[in-house]
C-alpha cells in the first residue's frame, strides 16, 4: 500500500505538526479527565463527610435535650415537659432518617435502629402511665443510656468510613500520578518517533536536491537527478535535471568547439613550425644573425603556442571528467628529470640556474597529471622569473605527503592576485620574461590536478625570494567517492 504523496512542502509540514500534535492533545485530554475525576471524588467525600459529622453533632444534642426532658419529668413530673420531650424525639427521629439515608453501611444501619429502638422504650415508658411510675421512668433513662452507646458506635462507624474514604482517594491519586507518568512516557516516545519520521521525509528530498547540486557544481553531469518527495520538492528535481541536461549539452559543444578550433590551429601552426625549421636550416639560403635571431623566436614561439593548446585541451577534458585519475606506482626522480629535459632549451636560452633538491621518492599518483603540474609550474617560473636567475625545485616526505616546492628569483605573487591566480584564464599582472602571454589556464590546471589528487597547492612567503609554490600530495591518494 502506498501512501499518498502530499502536494506540496507546506502540506507535508502542517501533516507532522498535526500529527505530532494528537498525542499531545491527547495527553492533555485525558490527564484533564483524569483530574477531574479526582476533584469530583474528593468533592463527594468531603461534602458526606461534613454532612454527616453535622448530623453527628445534632445527634448528640438531640440525645442530650431528650436525656434532660426525661430526668426533669422523672423529678418533676411535669405535664409540659412532655410536650419538650415530644418536640426533641421528633427532631431525633428526622436526624436519624437523614443519617440513614446517607449511608449504606450495615454496621451504621445497625446503629440506627438500636437507637429508634432505644427511643420507641423511652414512648413506651411515657405512655404507660401518667404521670408515669418510678420503674417506667428508671426504664427510660436506660434506655437513654443503650442510646448514648448506640450514638457514640454510630460516630466511631462515621469516622472509620470518613477514614476509608480518604484512603481510596489517596490510592487513586497515587494510581492516576503513576498511570500519568506512563502515558506522558509513552506520549513522548510516540512524540519523538513521529518528529523522526517527518524530519526523515523532509531531509530525504532536501539531501537528494543537495547531493545534485554539488553533483553539477563539481561539473558531474553523468548522473540523472531524480528527486522523491512532496510534489513542489519533485517539481525542483525536473527543473535541476532540466539544467543538468542543459549544462551537459553547453560542456559537449564546448569541447566540440575547442576541438574544431584546436585542429583548425593545429594545421597553420604546423606550417608556420615547418616553415622556421626550415628558414633555421638554411632551405632560403643562410641567414644572418638578426634574421636566424627572429626566426629562433618564431619557432620558440610556435612551440609555446602548441603547449597553450595542447593544455586549453587538456583543461576542457578536464572540466568535463574528474574521475580521470590512472593511477600507477613510479618514482618521482625520473619523472622531475624528464620534464627539465622538456625545457632544457629554454633553460639555456634564459641561463637560468636550477637548483634540484629531490628526494627518489615512490608513489601512487597519475604519471601524466603530475608531468603535467610540473611542466605548468616549471613554465609559469620560466615565464615570470629573471634571466640568469634561479628555479628552486625541491621535493620530499612528509609522514604520508608528498611535499614539492617550486620558487623563482622573479617578483612574486601579490597579495591581492593570490585568490584569482587559480582561476581559468586569469593572467598575472608581473612581467613576463617570454615573448607570448599565456592563457591563463595552466595554474587553473594545476589546481584541478593536485585537488583531484586529494591534496592541495598554495603560495608561501619566506623562504624564497619570487613566487614559492607549495604543492602537497597524498604519496597513496584515496580517490573520494561520488555521493549517492
Amino acid at each position: 500500500m502506498r501512501w499518498p504523496r502530499p502536494k506540496s512542502l507546506t502540506a507535508l509540514l502542517l501533516s507532522g505538526f498535526a500529527l505530532v500534535s494528537v498525542p499531545l492533545l491527547l495527553a492533555v485530554v485525558i490527564g484533564a479527565t483524569k483530574v477531574r475525576h479526582l476533584s469530583d471524588e474528593s468533592t463527594i467525600l468531603v461534602r458526606s463527610g461534613v454532612e454527616i459529622t453535622h448530623h453527628t453533632q445534632q445527634l448528640f444534642q438531640q440525645i442530650a435535650s431528650v436525656e434532660r426532658s426525661v430526668k426533669l419529668y422523672q423529678v418533676l413530673s411535669d405535664p409540659g415537659l412532655r410536650e419538650v420531650y415530644q418536640d426533641s424525639r421528633e427532631r431525633l427521629r428526622v436526624t436519624l432518617g437523614s443519617i440513614e439515608s446517607m449511608t449504606d453501611d450495615p454496621l451504621r444501619h445497625t446503629q440506627v435502629q438500636a437507637l429508634r429502638v432505644a427511643l420507641r422504650r423511652i414512648d413506651a415508658a411515657f405512655s404507660a402511665s401518667s404521670p408515669a411510675s418510678v420503674e417506667s421512668m428508671r426504664a427510660a433513662v436506660d434506655s437513654i443510656a443503650s442510646m448514648w452507646e448506640a450514638a457514640f458506635a454510630l460516630s466511631a462507624a462515621t469516622g472509620e468510613q470518613v477514614e476509608s474514604g480518604l484512603s481510596r482517594l489517596q490510592a487513586s491519586t497515587v494510581e492516576t500520578q503513576q498511570y500519568l507518568i506512563w502515558q506522558s512516557a509513552g506520549l513522548i516516545l510516540l512524540t519523538a518517533a513521529l518528529v523522526t519520521i517527518f524530519t526523515l521525509l523532509l531531509m530525504r528530498p532536501i539531501r537528494q536536491i543537495d547531493r545534485a547540486i554539488s553533483r553539477l557544481g563539481k561539473g558531474t553531469f553523468s548522473r540523472t537527478i531524480k528527486v522523491r518527495g512532496p510534489t513542489d520538492l519533485v517539481h525542483l528535481g525536473r527543473q535541476l535535471e532540466w539544467l543538468r541536461l542543459r549544462l551537459l549539452e553547453l560542456a559537449q559543444e564546448r569541447n566540440r568547439f575547442l576541438r574544431h578550433m584546436s585542429h583548425e590551429l593545429k594545421t597553420p601552426l604546423a606550417n608556420i613550425r615547418e616553415g622556421t625549421e626550415l628558414l633555421m636550416d638554411g632551405a632560403v639560403g643562410e641567414l644572418d644573425s638578426a634574421q636566424r635571431e627572429v626566426a629562433t623566436i618564431l619557432r620558440d614561439n610556435g612551440i609555446k603556442l602548441q603547449q597553450l593548446i595542447e593544455n586549453l585541451l587538456s583543461f576542457s577534458a578536464w572540466q568535463t571528467r574528474h574521475t580521470g585519475l590512472e593511477i600507477s606506482e613510479f618514482r618521482l626522480r625520473p619523472l622531475v628529470k624528464s620534464t627539465l629535459e622538456t625545457h632544457q632549451l629554454a633553460l639555456l636560452a634564459q641561463r637560468v640556474h636550477l637548483d634540484l633538491k629531490v628526494q627518489d621518492i615512490e608513489l601512487r599518483a597519475d604519471r601524466a597529471k603530475l608531468k603535467l603540474i610540473l611542466d605548468n609550474l616549471l613554465s609559469n617560473a620560466l615565464k615570470y622569473g629573471p634571466r640568469g636567475g634561479t628555479i628552486y625545485i625541491h621535493a620530499h616526505a612528509d609522514q604520508e605527503m608528498l611535499v614539492l616546492d617550486i620558487a623563482d628569483t622573479g617578483p612574486g605573487v601579490s597579495q591581492e592576485e593570490r585568490k584569482a591566480i587559480f582561476e581559468a584564464f586569469y593572467s598575472g599582472r608581473a612581467p613576463m620574461a617570454g615573448h607570448l602571454k599565456g592563457t591563463g589556464i595552466g595554474l587553473s590546471v594545476v589546481s584541478e590536478f593536485v585537488q583531484a589528487h586529494g591534496g592541495s597547492i598554495e603560495i608561501v612567503n619566506g623562504k624564497f625570494p619570487g613566487a614559492h609554490f607549495c604543492v602537497r600530495l597524498p604519496l597513496a591518494p584515496q580517490l573520494e567517492a561520488e555521493p549517492a
